[in-house]
């Protein structure tokens, strides 16, 4: 079984789970995978409790203060990927990209398989892309201050960010807007982000907020997000992914 921890956000997970079931329908109800959506919505924001290990520490901050945002993230993930092997998933996924910033601290801490995010777009890219070609990241600022995807792509690709005013009133705006619910207003305030990029010359855009497949992809059939050329989805990678494990 497939444990997922999900509500980070509530929309993302649902998100992950249409694609796990759409991309592996059955014609029966047997026939489809079996897996436990753990919504645990209580997480505490990622990008908020990042603090210190960002570098980018407030002046207003204490360190102390911040290292107790970052176990407090930590603990919650463990609880919950605790939960999920009680349930006896076989492996964990996240779908929350920023979370993955906790990867390698939560690994140390739990005994069953977690799939990496970022390295499976990372892996996947490596398939599509040509190498030291420019890929766009729309992500949260946590993501993107973290590097969790620049740890896999520098190697060979230069990635590529909006500015910081494309990214306040354009990608921070669109993940806050479907955390909402506000899908449509959220598909509108995008789209400058998404040009940025493609201005940059980026012929991949990685949406690195598992937010952000929901806004772009808004009331749009299903063969239109697998088929795209341009955009990478996590959510989509991870899902492909997790069959494959799931399958052995």
């Amino acid at each position: 079984m497939i444990g997922i921890l999900g509500g980070m956000g509530t929309q993302a997970g649902l998100d992950f789970c249409n694609k796990l079931a759409i991309l592996y329908r059955g014609k029966i109800d047997q026939d489809y995978p079996l897996f436990l959506l753990y919504n645990k919505s209580n997480i505490p924001g990622r990008p908020e409790s990042i603090g210190i290990h960002t570098g980018k520490l407030s002046k207003k901050t204490s360190d102390k203060k911040t290292k107790q945002k970052y176990s407090l993230v930590l603990k919650s993930l463990i609880y919950g990927c605790n939960l999920l092997k009680k349930s006896n998933c076989k492996f964990i996924v996240i779908p929350c990209n920023t979370a993955h910033y906790w990867y390698d601290d939560l690994k140390k801490k739990i005994s069953i398989p977690i799939i990496n995010m970022p390295k499976e777009v990372f892996l996947y890219a490596q398939k599509k892309c040509k190498k030291n070609s420019s890929i766009g990241l729309l992500a949260t600022e946590g993501t993107l201050k973290t590097g969790v995807y620049n740890k896999f792509f520098d190697k060979k690709y230069n990635l590529v960010f909006p500015n910081k005013s494309i990214q306040s009133i354009s990608v921070n705006k669109a993940i806050k807007f479907v955390k909402m619910g506000k899908i449509k207003l959220a598909s509108k305030v995008i789209k400058p982000a998404i040009n940025y990029l493609i201005k940059k010359k980026c012929k991949k855009i990685i949406l690195g907020c598992t937010e952000l497949p929901i806004a772009i992809f808004a009331y749009k059939p299903f063969k239109t997000i697998k088929s795209s050329k341009i955009f990478l989805d996590p959510n989509l990678i991870l899902a492909n992914a997790a069959m494959k494990k799931y399958k052995k």
